[in-house]
This record gives C-alpha cells, structure tokens and sequence, in this order.
C-alpha cells in the first residue's frame, strides 16, 4: 500500500481523556533470547469508568499466545494492527497475556532489541506496545515487578527496574533474577538489559545517611573509559540534594552503556540505559566537549529520577513538563560545576542556531504542542532547550528563593502522579504569590519573537528613555500571535565604563525589565550623559533583538559588560554586521573587506588578561555556516560559505603574532579535567584553528601536523586534525589516513573522523561520503554511525548538501528510502534540512520539493517521515 493510499491521523491535546481503566500492578515474566522472547504479563485492572465494557491495549509487531482473565481463558477478543480489544470484562480482575517478539529483528531500536551481543529496551515514548499488549500511556502508573530468566553464558547479567529481591539458577544453564520497583511508573520507564559487561561499583551516601549502591556496566574491555562518568553521577546526585533539596529513593542506581541508542539515554527508573556516547570517556579517545557532554547527560537522567519519574506527564503534550524543567537542571548543575558563561555561551549557541530555525520551519511548535501525528517527531530543541528557557525566564522572574519554593510545593502536589504544564505553573505561582497568567502563552504559542529597540536621552532633564516592541511573525502552525510576557535583562554605562544606577522618580528599578505589551516604554532619570546600554543580559528571553548599536557601541561592551555572556553577544552583533555586509558585497561582485577597528576589537580581546581564556575561546571562535545562516530570510549557502573564508584569512593573517604567542603561551603539559585547563586547551586549539587559514601554510602545515603527532589527548589531537581539514593543509591526507588505521576499531572514536570527512569543504566531499558508507567502521544499522557521517554531511556541511545540482538532495532521499522502515526514528531526524525549503531561493526549492514529493510515494512510508513531508509540502 502506498502513502498516498493512507492517511494518519493526527492526535489533538484538547482530546485528552482519563482512561477508562487503570492498572496498579503489573508482574512481568521475560523468558529471554535474541531470536525470540516470551513475555507473560500479569496486571492487576480496575475499570474506572463503569459505562466501558472493553479493555482496548495497545500493542504493535507481538505474537498473542493467550489471553486469560481471573485465571481463566478469555475468548472474546479482537486482534487489531494497534493492539488488543478485550470485550466484556469484569469491574476489576487479573489479567494475563503471554506473547511472543522477536528482539533479533527489531531494526528501529524501540521496545526489546539488540543491541551488540546485549539485549536492551527502549520505551519512550511508545515502545512497551512492542512488549506486551499494555494501557501504553504516561497516565497510567503501576507498580512493575519483573522476572527475567535467560542464558547464563550468554546474558550473566539481568537488570531491570527497581531494587535486586531474588535470583537463582536452574538446571538447564539458564538463571533468573526477580527486580522489584516499589515506585509507581508509566510503561515508557520500564526498562530491561541482559548481556555479559564489565561493572565499575561504588556507593554513595545520601544526606540522611542512607547508603546508596552505584554499578556502571560497560562492554567488555571499556572499565578503564566508566570513572569520569561515576564522578559525574555522584556529583549530580550531591548536587540535586544541596541545590534542590531532592535525595535519591531506592537502595541501587544503574547505569549501562549501549552501543545501539536512538537517541543520548534514557531516564528508566533506577535503571538508566545511556548511550555509550555519554558514558565512555578517557583522555586518549575523548575530547574536553565529551566529558562536558558526559557530566551534563549523565547529571540530566538522574535529575528526571524527580523531574520525570516521581512527578511524570500526563500525555505526551506535556513532554516539556519533564524535559524543559530537567534540561534547566542539568544546565545549572553543568553550570555550577564550571564556568557558567561558557555554559550559558553553548546554550544560547544551540538555541539560535538549531532552535530559532525549526521555529521557522513547517514543524514549528510551541514547547506544548497541541496536535501530533508521530510523537516521536516532538522531541525537539523546542520542547528541549526551548522549554528550558521558558523554566530559565521563570526563574528569572521569581528568583531562586520563589522558584525552589514553587519546586517544592510541585512536587508536594503531585509526587507519585502524573501532571501538566499548567500545574507546575500553578505550583509557582501559588508559591511567590507572582501572577503567571500572561507568561503562560510560553507554553501554547509557537515562534521565535522580535524584541525591536529603540532609545532616546533628554541631556536637560538627564532623562532615558527604551521603547520596546516586541513581534511574533505568524508561523506554519499558528497565523495569530498575542504579547508575551519577556523579561528584558538589561544595564546602563557611562563611557568611561561604570555602570549607571537604574532609577525612576528616586525609586530603583529591577535590572530585568518585564516587557509585557506590544509596545511600553520604560523611562530612567538621573542618567547624566548619554549612557550605552546593554539588553538581553544573559539572554534573559529566547528572543531575536534589533536595536542599532554603532560599532564603537559594540566594542564598548565587548571591552567593559559586566555580564560575560554580552562581552560575547557584542562581539557576534559586531560579526553579523560585516557578515551582512560582505554577503551583499559578494553576491554583487564587489570586494569584501572589514575596518581595522574590528580587528583591533577582537585584538584586544585575544590578549586580555583579565578575561578567562574559555570566554576568549568563545568570542574569538567565528559563528558557523548554520549560525550565519539565521541571519538571511533567503540563505545563499555559497555566499555564506565565501564570506566565513574571507574573514578566517583575515583574522589569521591580521592577527597571525598574537594568535601564535597566545598559542604558544596556553599549553598543558599533563591533561586534566579541570576547568582552568579546558580554558586553556579550548584557547589554544581556536589560536590553531585560525592560524591553519594563515597565507604562510608551510609554517602552518608544520604546526598543526607537530601538535597532531605530539598530542597527548583526544582534545589536541582532533583540533589538530581538524585544523588541517577545514583549513584544507597539504598534511590532511597523511593526517586522515594515520587517525583511520590508529583507530578504525573503535567505533565513538571514528565517529569524530566520520564526521570531520563529511563536513570537509572539498569538492568532491559527497563523493567521500558515498565511499564511506562501504568503511569498515561504518554500519547503517547503527544510529550513532548515520549521525556521525549522514548526520554531519546533510546538516552541518551546507554548501555541498545544498549544491545547486540538487545531488545533496538525492543522496539523502537514497539514505532515507532505506532507513524508512528500518529505523524511521533516525530517518526522521535526518529529513529536518530538507524540510527547510522555504529558506532556499526558487532552484534549490524547485530541487527540495522534487526529492520530498518522490519520497511521499514510499510504500509504507513511516508516520514520523509522512507528518514532517507532508507539512513542509503544505508550506
């Protein structure tokens, strides 16, 4: 059957029901192998609306053995391609289904698979339905017990929820372990592994002196790669208790490392199943970005132990409910651990580059959706990291006093239960007694808003005056938008640099300014001279902003901002300007040049000493493609490219003494994970990433080819080797080739390589691509693989995937045909950079649509691809 034969349908917020029945128990008996499974499910059902007479289930590719009800055989049935009908059952009873799956063929990574020589599950958001026949929804919570016998040779190892209650052995080889999780759960926090691993053991000590055990499993021979990834969870687990005042709940926590994962772990309770990406980590075969990457996810799954599992979402609409509120977590924890402006740099990077654009594209949605077709289509940067904001601006507005006591009485309310976005609203509000009425349209409306700014000054009366307006642009979901509530982060300075107190009428005013009309003006007196402002502090609202900064304006704050993240923000206003400028100048054949003055700007920053070298890294570190890219209503990918080279020549030319003394004077001799030192190393490999475009390239090619063999870490090692491939030196080849053959059997390691290949400007580089796919360390059966080379090529190497022949654009509709019904989750994934046609002039749209219409007539398209083609195709 074709696509076009069918229509799924979508699911609307505004429907939400409470279920007809609800289960309590559920014991769960697994007779393992790899080719096929028995599952007898035992669930303990009590109806809670007396006018349903059957009990419809879910369940999705599961051979039914036998249904019984009360320990009797159950006839009256009906078996539909969505699940289980039982007809006519009692007001409460027992029910037990046994069924048959089939782990070895489950290529989309959802319900029970394999993953290596392991079997592991994976359930959010709907992936119990592949199990057993099961209410498969986030409202209905039950106490999980489970029995898993299995091969003792081949799986001795046998996890699941909860705490450890029995094991044994039995006669055949086989053995059996019995979990039980005292705590009521959804079915998507179930979780399962059986496999053979290496453990690293330790315990921790909670506040009320209870003694908690913590085993990480690995694959064999990975022991030595687990420490940094136990002293990341221990340090959350110290963290939640002294931040947030949460303590851990059960006698055990687990952690396993799988190679096969669609996505960076998963929060099961009690049982996190990561990864390995986020687990795995040394010094040799990890970058400095890993172990940040490692503590923040590591730290993100035990904050849902709270956020997410104690308090879970009623229906899948809520998703933010769980995931923005743990994303705030873990970015403050990460935060808290180091360098808080560096963190709060990378946030905003990814908001504005990946955030911003998807708000601009067909699958814009608020951070609660109100309609769905595939839910796993919505696990997106904007329920994310977006929702993350929306907590941040909360927290903003409350203070952290109001805010933790908003935590509390949250979780008061609603322990043990699941909830809604509106009642951790109501929770904050009742708690700071702050009204949250307008600020809840965060929530329900969709877009990036405009913060346009401008100012005035009255030297008589020594008067200042900021008009703002704010704008939503109507996007595919939503052609009305209402005024918001954003608070406006901002400073006053003198020109001498000191900061101007904030006052109206002799009463001060709140450096955060609540913007809540569609224009306001907000007025300050005693301002004895034209001050320089600094707005959106922090990025204190996720917010595009205009406001007409001078460049002598921009390097003011970039040299004076009390706050790290504007000494950044000037620096990119700065960069965008000239971006701007020179992309015009490019596409109208003229020449391309910046003022000396930008130079000296970023001189002086290169050279600071009272600058961390971590926040030098960053402002020095020129915006991406991707980030360029937010700048254009219509992006010219070749423009784009063009103008990023001119400015990486200039900057290593202009700046080449300094980038190199800087270089020179930033080495560590012995790799550590502290924070000084990342700075250090993050400083010195942007000195070399930029020295690499110097015109002098047989001192550059030497350079970076001596830091490549000499490196003593994975951090050194991979900006060396990057430097030589972006920057396109004579060593890359001899460079490319040595990193293969040293590590071609690792799989988290080649995907560093992998990636770097993919987003090589060589022209041939899709053609690199294609031969890659036949590598030895490539497989597409495995997600990490497709997006460390399919990934990377389709959405961060924009010239050649956008190259005007369209041959970007077939390749991926190749990939995707393929991937469909193989894993349609990754494939989905990978569809968002042509689903952005609108972005693209009349060619390349021409192209774009040509290759999502040819995959619209897939037979047995997937839902997760059908939704995402067929709302870019509307557009």
């Amino acid at each position: 059957m074709s696509t076009s034969d069918i229509q799924p349908t979508a699911k609307y917020r505004h429907d939400y029901k409470t279920p007809d029945f609800m289960i309590t128990d559920i014991d769960l008996d697994f007779d393992l192998a790899a080719e096929t499974t028995t599952v007898i499910a035992r669930s303990h059902v009590i109806k809670k609306n007396p006018q349903a007479n059957d009990l419809v289930l879910d369940g999705e590719e599961l051979k039914l053995v036998s249904v019984n009800v009360d320990e009797q055989p159950w006839a009256d049935y009906q078996i539909t391609k969505t699940g289980l009908t039982i007809k006519n059952v009692p007001s409460e009873f027992t029910l037990t289904i046994v069924n048959q799956i089939k782990p070895i063929d489950n290529t989309a990574l959802e319900g029970l698979y394999v993953s290596g020589d392991a079997l592991c599950t994976q359930c959010e958001a709907e992936g119990f339905r592949h199990i057993t026949y099961y209410l498969d929804r986030p409202d209905v919570l039950a106490r999980f017990s489970t029995r898993i016998t299995a091969n003792k040779q081949h799986y001795p190892f046998l996890l699941s929820n909860g705490n450890r209650i029995a094991q044994g052995e039995l006669a055949d080889g086989r053995h059996w372990v019995q979990w039980q999780d005292p705590f009521p759960k959804p079915a998507y926090l179930f979780a399962l592994v059986a496999g053979d691993f290496d453990i690293l053991k330790d315990q921790f000590i909670t506040r009320s002196n209870r003694k908690i055990d913590l085993e990480i499993y690995v694959d064999k021979g990975n022991l030595d790669r687990s420490q940094w990834a136990m002293t990341s969870l221990k340090n959350a687990m110290r963290w939640d208790e002294s931040r947030f005042d949460l303590e851990y709940d059960l006698d055990i926590f687990m952690i396993v490392a799988v190679d096969f994962f669609n996505m960076g772990a998963m929060e099961n309770k009690g049982l996190n199943i990561f990864n390995s990406k986020y687990v795995l980590a040394k010094p040799e075969t990890a970058t400095d970005d890993d172990y940040i990457g490692i503590e923040s996810v590591i730290g993100h799954e035990y904050f849902h132990n709270w956020t997410g599992n104690r308090v879970t979402c009623r229906d899948w609409f809520q998703l933010s409910l769980k995931e923005g509120l743990t994303v705030f977590r873990d970015q403050e924890f990460t935060s808290d651990q180091g360098l808080r402006a560096v963190k709060r740099i990378a946030d905003v990077k990814l908001l504005r580059t990946v955030q911003f654009a998807e708000d601009a594209s067909p699958m814009s949605h608020p951070i609660r959706p109100e309609q769905v077709i595939e839910m796993n289509n919505f696990y997106t940067v904007t329920v994310y990291e977006k929702g993350a904001e929306v907590i941040r601006m909360m927290h903003t507005l409350l203070g952290e006093e109001n805010f933790q006591a908003g935590m509390k009485l949250y979780f008061k309310r609603h322990d043990g239960s699941a909830a809604t976005c509106d009642d951790f609203v109501a929770a904050m509000q009742d708690a700071s007694g702050i009204d949250l009425t307008q600020f809840k349209l965060w929530y329900s409306q969709s877009g990036t808003p405009v913060l346009t700014v401008t100012d005035s000054y009255n030297p008589q009366n020594q008067q200042y005056t900021l008009t703002v307006e704010q704008h939503t642009p109507a996007t595919q979901d939503q052609s009305e938008k209402q005024a918001l509530h954003i608070p406006l982060d901002i400073e006053l300075y003198q020109q001498n640099g000191d900061v101007i107190a904030l006052q109206y009428q002799n009463k001060p005013i709140h450096h955060v300014l609540n913007v809540t009309q569609s224009k306001q003006e907000f007025v300050f007196d005693h301002v004895s001279e034209k001050p320089i402002v600094s707005l959106l502090r922090d990025f204190s609202a996720p917010v595009k902003l205009n406001y007409n900064y001078q460049d002598q304006d921009l390097i003011f704050l970039m040299q004076h901002a009390s706050n790290a993240f504007s000494r950044y923000d000037a620096a990119q206003m700065l960069l965008a300007k000239y971006v701007r400028l020179n992309v015009s100048h490019y596409q109208q054949n003229r020449p391309m040049a910046i003022p000396d003055s930008l130079l000296d700007a970023f001189r002086g920053i290169l050279l600071s000493d009272s600058a961390e070298p971590a926040l030098i890294a960053q402002i020095l570190t020129l915006p991406s493609e991707n980030e360029l890219a937010n700048l254009f209503d219509i992006v010219d990918p070749i423009a784009i490219y063009q103008v990023r080279q001119f400015l990486l020549g200039i900057f290593a030319n202009e700046l080449y003494d300094e980038l190199t003394a800087v270089y020179h004077h930033n080495q560590t001799s012995l790799y550590q994970i502290e924070h000084a030192d990342i700075g250090k190393r993050m400083l010195k490999n942007c000195c070399i990433s930029l020295l690499a475009y110097a015109n002098d390239k047989l001192v550059v090619d030497s350079l970076v080819k001596q830091q490549y063999q000499q490196a003593n870490n994975m951090t050194d090692c991979l900006a060396a080797l990057t430097a030589a491939v972006k920057a396109q030196l004579d060593c890359r080849h001899e460079l490319l080739t040595d990193f293969d053959n040293r590590w071609h059997q690792d799989g988290l390691v080649m995907d560093k390589w992998l990636a770097l290949n993919a987003t090589s400007p060589e022209q041939n580089v899709l053609s690199t691509v294609k031969k890659l796919l036949n590598h030895r360390s490539f497989s597409l059966n495995n997600p990490n693989r497709i997006r460390s080379l399919i990934g990377a090529f389709v959405n961060n190497n924009p010239v050649a995937f956008h190259a005007e022949d369209g041959s970007g654009y077939h390749f991926l509709v190749e990939i995707l045909t393929e991937l469909n019904q193989k894993n349609p989750q990754v494939a989905s994934r990978l569809i968002d950079p042509l689903i952005r046609l609108k972005r693209y002039d009349a060619n390349r749209q021409k192209k774009m649509t040509t290759a999502l219409e040819s995959l619209l007539k897939l037979d047995n398209l997937s839902k997760d691809l059908y939704e995402k083609i067929t709302k870019a195709l509307a557009a």
